[in-house]
C-alpha cells in the first residue's frame, strides 16, 4: 500500500506523481507533427473569429471567469496584470521558457508571407531588436473552477488547451457557448503564446496547486526538414503516449513558476492566463494612429492598454460588479501594470459607479427593492415588466410561456454617455446589447433604462432558465445581440427571431411610457410660441455656403415658480465646423418690444457643451439638444400672461 505524506495542504501518495524540488521533471516543448495527407493550416481559424482588441479580450476573458464562478456568497475576482520585461528580467523569462527551443519555429513561421507569419515577425522584432522588450499580460480569476479533468479527456482542462470550438458550459445562463472566447487570449499574443496555472477547485491525481502548462499556436511551418501542423504545448513528456514525445501539464514548484511570471496569489481556486507578447491592434484606431512604422510599436503602450481595459471592464461587467446592501456583487475586477517587477500603474479596481453611475443606481434600487412605478423626483429608479413570449423548440407553433423582464429607468448623468439607452443582459449580468429609444417626445428628461432577462430578472422569474437558453441561442460568438443565428433557427424555428423583435418594441414603449411627461405638468405649453432665427452681425470670416446652426423644435412650460423650462432641438449643419451660439429668450407681449429675460440655468443635453454662457455644437452631429430655465426675477411680466420665444445668436466677431 501506498505511504502518504501532507504536502502544503494536499494529501499526495509517494509513488502518484509527488513532486518535490529534487524530483521535479524535465520540462520541453512539443510540436504536432504535419499531417501525413499533406494538408497545412496556416493559423487557428478560432483565432480570426475576433480582433487583437483587448475590449473583445476583457468581455470573453472576464466571461468565462464569470461562467466558471464557485456558486457561493462570493464574488469571482479578476485581476489583469500588464508587466514589460527588458533587459536581464527578459533574458530570465526567455530561459525558464526555453526559447532556445523555440526560436526555430518562430523563425520558419515568420518567414512566411501570410497574416500570421507577419504578426509573428512583429513580435521577434519588438522582443529580439532594438527595443528589446516583451509586454506580457497575465489574467488571474479566483474564487473560480480551475482547469479539472484529465489532459486529454472530456473536462475543462482539455477544453480549454486541447480543443477547439468546445464550451462546456452547462449552466443554461453562462455567456460563452461556441467555444471561441478562449481563442482571444491566443489572438492577442504577437507570439501566439498562452501559458497556464491553474489551482483546481477538485484535486486531478491527489493535486490542486500549480497545474502549468504552455500552449502554441502557429502556422504550419517547416524546420531542418520536418513539417510541423501548428500548436504546440510545454509540458512534461507523458509515459503513457509511448515514444511519440506529447507532453502533458505538470505540477509545478514554487520556484517553476516563479520564473514563468504565473505566481498565484495564496491557494483560491481559479486560472492564471499569461498572454506572452500581448499587442491591441484596435487601441491604435481608437487613438487616431496609423499602423505603420512607429505605429506598430505604440500596440503595446502600456498606459494606453491599461486605460482601454479599465474602460472594457467599467462598460461591459458594470452590472456583475454591482453590489445590493445585502447582496456581494457576482465579480470585482482591477488592472494593474508593471516594469520589470515594479508597480508602475497602481492596480486599480474597477467601480460601476464610476463608469456607469446612472445604470448602477438602476440596478442597485433593483436589488434593494427600493424603486418606484413612476419617476417624479430626481435619482428615483421607475420599474416595470414586459413580456417575452417564448417560443416552444423544435418548430412547434404557439408559445411554450411568457417571462417578464424587468425594465429599470433612472436618470441620466454626463458620465454615463450616450443618454435615452436601453442596456440589457442575462443571468450573468454581462452587458449584450445597448439600443436607444427611438419616437420620444420632446421635452423627455435624458434617462437610462436597463432590462434584465432571464435570471438577472430574480430567480424566481417565470421561465428564467427557458428564457436564459433562448436569448442564449439568440447570440453571436461575440455576444453583443439578440437576434437571428443558426442555432436558434436550429433550435427554435426560422421565425423565432421575431419574437425578440417584439420584447424590443414592448420595452421602447414601456419606457416611454415611465418617461413621459403627465399632462397635468404641461400647464403653459398653450401660450408657447417658437421662432427660428439667427441674429447678429455676420462675421468677417467667409463662410461660403454654411448655414449656422437652427432651431427646429421647442417645448416649454412654466413651472411652479413661474419660470420657463424649455427643451429646444437644434439643427446642426454638416460642414464640420464648431459653432459658438447664445440661445436668448424673449418675452412675447401685446405691444412694444420683446423684453429680453437671463437664463438661471442652460444645460446642454445632447451633442452640445456650455462655454462661457454659449453652446458649442458637435460638427457633424445632424441635432442637438438643450434645456434651459429662465431667471423669474428678470421677468418685467408674469409667464403665465405672455409667451415665449427662443432665439439662438452667433457670438459676435464670427468667434466660432
Amino acid at each position: 500500500m501506498d505511504k502518504i505524506m501532507r504536502n502544503e495542504g494536499e494529501i499526495l501518495p509517494v509513488s502518484g506523481n509527488i513532486l518535490t524540488e529534487a524530483s521535479a521533471p524535465e520540462i520541453t516543448w512539443y510540436h504536432r507533427p504535419g499531417h501525413r495527407d499533406g494538408g497545412r493550416e496556416f493559423g487557428n481559424a478560432a483565432a480570426f473569429a475576433f480582433e487583437a482588441d483587448l475590449e473583445i479580450l476583457a468581455r470573453e476573458a472576464t466571461q468565462n471567469s464569470l461562467d466558471e464562478r464557485i456558486k457561493n456568497d462570493e464574488p469571482v475576482r479578476v485581476r489583469y496584470t500588464l508587466h514589460e520585461l527588458t533587459g536581464a528580467t527578459l533574458d530570465r523569462f526567455r530561459t525558464a521558457l526555453r526559447w532556445d527551443d523555440l526560436l526555430p519555429h518562430y523563425r520558419a513561421a515568420a518567414a512566411q508571407d501570410q497574416k500570421v507569419g507577419r504578426i509573428i515577425g512583429s513580435g521577434l522584432r519588438d522582443m529580439m531588436g532594438e527595443r528589446d522588450r516583451l509586454v506580457l499580460l497575465r489574467i488571474d480569476d479566483y474564487n473560480a473552477a480551475g482547469l479539472t479533468g484529465d489532459d486529454y479527456g472530456d473536462g475543462r482542462f482539455a477544453a480549454v488547451v486541447r480543443r477547439q470550438l468546445e464550451s462546456r458550459k452547462a449552466d443554461s445562463s453562462a455567456g460563452g457557448s461556441y467555444g471561441l472566447g478562449k481563442a482571444t487570449l491566443w489572438g492577442t499574443s504577437r507570439l501566439g503564446l498562452v501559458l497556464i496555472n491553474s489551482t483546481l477547485s477538485e484535486p486531478h491525481e491527489g493535486h490542486t496547486q500549480r497545474r502549468v502548462i504552455g500552449r502554441l499556436d502557429l502556422p504550419w511551418r517547416e524546420v531542418d526538414g520536418k513539417g510541423f501542423a501548428g500548436p504546440g504545448w510545454l509540458g512534461t513528456q507523458d509515459p503513457e503516449k509511448g515514444d511519440s514525445k506529447v507532453v502533458r501539464s505538470w505540477w509545478a514548484t514554487e520556484d517553476a513558476v516563479e520564473e514563468l511570471h504565473l505566481t498565484r496569489d495564496g491557494d483560491e481556486p481559479g486560472t492564471s492566463f499569461l498572454i506572452v507578447g500581448a499587442h491591441d491592434v484596435a487601441s491604435l484606431a481608437a487613438a487616431g494612429l496609423e499602423l505603420d512604422g512607429d505605429a506598430e510599436d505604440d500596440e503595446d503602450n502600456l498606459e494606453r492598454m491599461h486605460r482601454r481595459l479599465v474602460q472594457a471592464l467599467g462598460r461591459n461587467f458594470w452590472a456583475a460588479m454591482t453590489a445590493g446592501t445585502d447582496q456581494p456583487p457576482l465579480l470585482e475586477t482591477s488592472v494593474r501594470t508593471l516594469r520589470n517587477g515594479t508597480e508602475v500603474l497602481a492596480e486599480e479596481r474597477v467601480e460601476p459607479h464610476v463608469h456607469q453611475p446612472a445604470r448602477t443606481r438602476a440596478l442597485e434600487a433593483f436589488i434593494n427593492g427600493t424603486t418606484v412605478d413612476r419617476l417624479v423626483e430626481a435619482g428615483q429608479v421607475a420599474q416595470t415588466t414586459v413580456a417575452l413570449r417564448l417560443p416552444h423548440r423544435d418548430g412547434r407553433a404557439g408559445t411554450a410561456g411568457e417571462h417578464r423582464a424587468v425594465l429599470l429607468v433612472t436618470d441620466a448623468t454626463d458620465a454615463d454617455g450616450k443618454i435615452n439607452q436601453v442596456t440589457a443582459m442575462r443571468g450573468n449580468r454581462m452587458t449584450v446589447k445597448t439600443s436607444r429609444v427611438t419616437d420620444l417626445p420632446m421635452g423627455t428628461n435624458p434617462f437610462q433604462a436597463v432590462l434584465l432577462t432571464g435570471r438577472a430578472a430574480g430567480e424566481d422569474a417565470p421561465f428564467a432558465d427557458d428564457t436564459e437558453m433562448f436569448l442564449r441561442a439568440a447570440e453571436p460568438p461575440e455576444h453583443n445581440k439578440w437576434g437571428q443565428t443558426e442555432e436558434l433557427r436550429m433550435r427554435y424555428s426560422p421565425s423565432a427571431h421575431r419574437r425578440i423583435a417584439a420584447l424590443t418594441t414592448e420595452t421602447n414603449r414601456a419606457v416611454r411610457e415611465l418617461v413621459a411627461i403627465p399632462k397635468e405638468k404641461r400647464n403653459g405649453t398653450s401660450n408657447v410660441r417658437s421662432r427660428l432665427k439667427i441674429s447678429g452681425k455676420a462675421p468677417a470670416k467667409t463662410r461660403g455656403k454654411s448655414t449656422p446652426p437652427e432651431l427646429a423644435e421647442l417645448e416649454a412650460e412654466v413651472d411652479a415658480s413661474g419660470a420657463w423650462k424649455v427643451t429646444a432641438e437644434v439643427k446642426v449643419p454638416s460642414d464640420g465646423e464648431v459653432w459658438r451660439m447664445y440661445p436668448v429668450a424673449k418675452l412675447e407681449v401685446r405691444s412694444g418690444s420683446r423684453p429680453v429675460v437671463q437664463w438661471a440655468e442652460l444645460v446642454p443635453v445632447r451633442n452640445c457643451e456650455l462655454n462661457d454662457g454659449a453652446l458649442e455644437f458637435k460638427p457633424n452631429s445632424r441635432r442637438a439638444t438643450f434645456q434651459g430655465t429662465t431667471d423669474v426675477s428678470t421677468h418685467p411680466v408674469r409667464a403665465g400672461l405672455t409667451g415665449l420665444v427662443v432665439e439662438l445668436q452667433e457670438s459676435k466677431g464670427g468667434d466660432r
